[in-house]
């Protein structure tokens, strides 16, 4: 199944965008704190990107795994990731 992660697409690309240009100001040797925020607005977008897709995840694989009998390997999924998460 194909799924609809345009959204997250965008944020991906932006925060690539985004790391160039950490490492471009890196490389010029330009002032920390700037690199620093540049560095958290790319961690930002980062976990917005993370957040929908799994709950595009969830919308479309985890409910489909319901209908299939599958579910708790899709439940055991999605605990797995919420640990990682709450670390």
């Amino acid at each position: 199944m194909k799924h609809k992660n345009e959204n997250a697409l965008t944020l991906l690309k932006t925060a690539k965008g985004q790391v160039d240009s950490a490492v471009k100001m890196t490389e010029e040797g330009r002032y920390c704190v700037d690199i620093a925020n540049q560095i958290m607005a790319t961690v930002s977008l980062l976990k917005k990107a993370n957040l929908d897709i799994l709950k595009n995840h969830i919308d479309t694989c985890v409910r489909d795994s319901f209908h299939e009998g599958t579910q708790e390997e899709k439940t055991e999924e999605i605990i797995h990731i919420l640990n990682k998460y709450l670390k």
